[in-house]
């Protein structure tokens, strides 16, 4: 039975955030005052603006909210005293917070890196021989204790913060094994237990080291919950693939491989999908996983991330603006398709009465045209729809776009010469597309859309389009000297510091230096079609490959875009 319906809560806390590219993965605590003039100020803020996300989250059906973070909350006697100050400061300032989510019938929830540490704790580890482990499980313990309020921690061991991030705390990955994860959570779940609260372990990773495919390997994920999934405490949570928040995967199979209690991931601010500045509804997808969803065993509840995600200038606050309507879209439906197992049109209906829209059924039309084009142009379906996984990790379904990055490249388009063989159809679905752009400008009139979201949606989908016809046609100046003028004239429309933020645009129609013979060998080399691992993969991609790449970081750097080493944690991820 479902009773778990838990939604991000972040967005009041970016209110202001001056950077151009945000990193939207955690709370950025260095931006949050605790002393001068403007701390007030911006305290206030962030309570109104959070009163709102909670009164409309749980109008919607959710019932609890997750916070950044743990591991800012938790005082220890080790650490600094300048940091145990800071400390003290979060924990009035959040303790204000918790109290506004509990007006509201939500529970609240923390998540929290493993491990985040400050040297002097490093220290004391180091001097009194104690694993992570230990003190984790005290450092919770007294978390718990001081804050009876707190229904539960949400654990990401995967992944870790990524460069930018600054201040006391920056987490770094430390679980490597399965085998290190299962006395990991053995460890600190009779904490949980104790305290009568929830463990919501994340299955999320990003490759690195060998418990870099726990969200699809089925070996990794029995090892690492042996003995566990009896806790009263214990949530696994796993997001809908075994990606991240792309479409074209499908569900994932560990949801029906254990009876552990479970939750799934749905992301309604798609970070590839444009963020909520166009249409990407997410309702037909989520609609079939919670049908496939009902042979799994002891499902719990869902956990939405409608805000979380990305290293995008994109800054539409959901639940906080008009603007992030999209957004709010998605996440009204989500609930309702979970909760209250309704239909994608019966939610979209009553999303237009609450939202007071002149015409629902233009609005159906509109999402149905929109689902299309994400599916058919912003990703490219032959490529898509291939099974593709190099070492720990399942290749995203999509290449040319990443975040708020176009790539149009002689590179890109040798690799996807190479994945797609029915170029024709490729071009032909890409002017259906545009066609159901120019449908959808009409439709959000009627329905009482902005309309200006449907343009920015296809001027930006339009040099999708155009960038097709130098992938799958032969070159020749005349498409290069296309796309460049389309870049100044998207440029000039939607200028640096605007209203509206516009993806960038990399072109690069150099000749790649690889020929597409080696390419296509290196790609059968390197890349399987199926989830186990072949012995090639165990005498080379594995282990080997991970030197070479070592070898070629530190000799040859400039080989590797800065795109590649400085967003999330880094390619250097994949290959450790």
């Amino acid at each position: 039975m479902m009773n778990l319906f838990l939604i991000d809560a972040i967005g009041p806390f970016f209110r202001g955030y001056p950077r151009r590219t945000i990193n939207w993965s955690k709370i950025p605590f260095e931006h949050l005052q605790l002393d001068g003039p403007d701390s007030a100020a911006q305290w206030t803020q962030i309570r109104a603006d959070l009163d709102t996300f909670c009164a409309r989250a749980a109008a919607m059906g959710y019932n609890a909210i997750s916070l950044d973070d743990a591991t800012h909350l938790a005082d220890h006697s080790w650490y600094e005293l300048d940091t145990r100050a800071r400390i003290s400061r979060w924990r009035a300032e959040f303790g204000r917070c918790m109290e506004i989510a509990q007006r509201h019938g939500l529970q609240v929830y923390f998540t929290m890196d493993v491990f985040s540490s400050t040297p002097a704790v490093r220290e004391h580890i180091a001097r009194l021989r104690w694993t992570v482990e230990r003190f984790l499980a005290e450092l919770l313990d007294g978390f718990l204790r001081d804050f009876p309020q707190v229904a539960g921690v949400i654990l990401r061991i995967g992944e870790s913060d990524a460069p930018d991030v600054q201040g006391e705390f920056r987490s770094e990955l430390y679980l490597k094994r399965p085998e290190q994860v299962n006395r990991f959570l053995k460890t600190l779940l009779p904490v949980f237990e104790k305290h009568g609260r929830q463990l919501i372990f994340r299955t999320w990773t990003v490759g690195a080291y060998r418990i870099g495919d726990l969200m699809w390997h089925r070996g990794t994920f029995v090892t690492v919950l042996k003995g566990v999934v009896d806790s009263p405490s214990l949530i696994v949570s796993m997001k809908f693939g075994e990606s991240d928040f792309f479409r074209y995967l499908p569900l994932n199979k560990n949801f029906f491989r254990t009876r552990v209690r479970k939750i799934i991931e749905l992301q309604t601010r798609r970070e590839y999908e444009g963020c909520g500045e166009y249409p990407s509804f997410t309702g037909w997808d989520y609609e079939r996983y919670a049908r496939e969803l009902d042979q799994a065993e002891n499902l719990v509840g869902i956990m939405v991330w409608c805000q979380t995600g990305g290293w995008v200038p994109f800054r539409r606050l959901a639940l906080l603006e008009d603007r992030a309507v999209w957004t709010e879209l998605n996440t009204f439906v989500a609930i309702r398709t979970f909760k209250d197992r309704q239909l994608v049109e019966e939610s979209v209906r009553d999303f237009a009465q609450v939202k007071a829209l002149p015409n629902w059924r233009s609005l159906l039309e509109l999402l149905r045209l929109s689902d299309t084009v994400i599916h058919e142009l912003l990703y490219v379906e032959e490529f898509a729809r291939q099974k593709l996984f190099f070492r720990r990790v399942r290749i995203p379904p999509i290449l040319q776009v990443y975040w708020h990055n176009i790539f149009i490249s002689h590179s890109v388009k040798k690799v996807l010469g190479y994945f797609v063989q029915d170029k024709e159809a490729c071009l032909r679905t890409t002017k259906l597309c545009q066609q159901k752009l120019e449908e959808m400008k009409t439709l959000a009139t009627e329905c009482g859309m902005p309309e200006a979201d449907i343009e920015y949606m296809a001027d930006t989908f339009n040099i999708l389009a155009l960038a097709r016809e130098y992938y799958f046609q032969p070159f020749c100046a005349e498409i290069e000297a296309r796309l460049r003028a389309t870049k100044k004239a998207y440029k000039a429309k939607y200028p640096k510091g605007g209203e509206r933020h516009r993806y960038r645009v990399k072109m690069d129609f150099k000749p790649f230096w690889v020929k597409a013979r080696y390419l296509g060998w290196a790609f059968q080399l390197l890349m399987r079609r199926q989830r186990g691992y072949r012995l090639l993969d165990r005498l080379l991609t594995l282990h080997t490959l991970s030197l070479i790449f070592r070898v070629v970081s530190r000799r040859r750097p400039q080989w590797i875009p800065s795109f590649a080493k400085d967003s999330a944690m880094g390619v250097d991820t994949v290959f450790k």
